[in-house]
């Protein structure tokens, strides 16, 4: 890249005279003297362009060698300017290469983010037996590797579902056969505990045997109740609603209630509107709910020898209430059973769209039963 190499000349010195000659020319120049003197190496110094960028320097270090002379021209050093069309399409190419990153940014996120809306909505999704479908595996990536940790959750998901479903058939066929074999051996003890009533016995064997039978007619009831939860849970229980007065019900159910509250030394706070109050219910099923609850009344609150019916509002809804002023449901007493009447009360009231709330204190316990879908108004008839 350089232009010229304009001298190389030695010197040699005579006390306060010098003199050299030129040794090598690259380039083409004119006026340069084969024979330099002090007085054209100065002359030649002064007539050098300022243009062009010139280096000077001794050859060898040492001035007795001489000097060379390089000049290198300004258009070698100068970088080239670009038009107002280079830069026009510079400034093009610089944006389609940033849109090019961005769309390719885009791409790779949107298709990221899909699979996991994807995954999202798997995990969310469920079929009738409560449990998410498997998803599809194509890629081996983290995200893939996700996929296969959810569908070794859903794989031990079924696995539990179907031990369970093994289990709860099992313990529904077993009380089944329980309460079916206990109902033969109960009849045969009630036939006895009759036969011993025309029997001559002291007074404390008539105790005895009148404590027999209401053990008998306990564990009866108790059976039934066995029975007819498993009936429930397998689904097995004919539901038939109807519109039916449950007002009217009601009063129809406390007129074959009463004498038994009566004999055990019951108050009875019996207080029903004169109107109707319709509700679509199963009336076997729902007289069974309230015999339950006057059963559960006798049975855990004879301490506070009082039943209560009437019809309230709560909270917004019309509804049934059943109190007690016994010792609450969470006070522990021998004759606390298991608790199958009220499950019974419970999955009754559920397959009729019902609900129910209990509260409970040692002041006693109260019972609202309502309807679920609705808030029927009482209609005077």
């Amino acid at each position: 890249m350089i232009d010229k190499i304009m001298i190389v000349y030695l010197i040699r010195y005579k006390k306060i005279h010098w003199a050299g000659k030129t040794k090598l020319v690259l380039s083409e120049q004119k006026n340069i003297p084969a024979q330099w003197t002090l007085e054209n190496s100065i002359e030649f110094m002064n007539q050098i362009d300022v243009d062009p960028i010139t280096f000077v320097s001794f050859i060898g270090g040492k001035q007795s060698n001489g000097f060379m002379v390089f000049q290198i021209p300004p258009s070698v050093t100068k970088l080239p300017t670009l038009s107002i069309i280079d830069d026009k399409i510079l400034a093009i190419y610089a944006f389609l290469v940033f849109g090019l990153f961005l769309f390719v940014s885009w791409l790779f996120f949107f298709k990221i983010r899909k699979r996991l809306v994807h995954l999202q909505t798997a995990m969310t999704e469920t079929k009738e037996n409560g449990i998410p479908e498997k998803i599809v595996i194509d890629k081996k990536d983290e995200i893939s590797e996700l996929g296969k940790a959810f569908n070794h959750m859903i794989d031990e998901l079924i696995k539990s579902r179907q031990h369970e479903q093994k289990e709860e058939a099992l313990r529904k066929q077993l009380i089944a056969n329980i309460s079916h074999d206990l109902r033969t051996p109960l009849t045969t003890i009630r036939g006895l505990a009759y036969s011993l009533q025309k029997e001559p016995m002291s007074s404390k064997g008539k105790d005895s045997l009148h404590l027999i039978e209401n053990k008998i007619d306990l564990l009866s009831h108790l059976l039934e109740n066995l029975l007819s939860y498993t009936l429930l849970s397998a689904g097995k229980y004919t539901l038939q609603r109807k519109e039916t007065d449950i007002i009217r019900f009601i009063r129809e159910s406390m007129a074959g209630w009463y004498p038994v509250f009566e004999k055990e030394g019951f108050k009875v706070d019996f207080r029903l509107p004169d109107m109707a109050l319709i509700w679509n219910i199963d009336p076997h099923w729902f007289m069974r709910i309230l015999d339950n609850l006057y059963q559960n009344v006798i049975r855990h609150s004879k301490s506070g020898r009082f039943v209560g019916v009437r019809i309230v509002d709560d909270e917004g809804k019309t509804a049934i209430l059943i109190e007690d002023r016994g010792p609450g449901l969470d006070v522990t007493t021998d004759k606390k059973g298991a608790g199958i009447g009220l499950s019974i009360v419970s999955l009754m009231l559920q397959e009729m769209q019902l609900g129910w709330k209990i509260t409970s204190s040692p002041k006693g316990t109260e019972i609202y039963l309502y309807e679920k879908e609705g808030n029927p108004e009482l209609n005077k008839i």
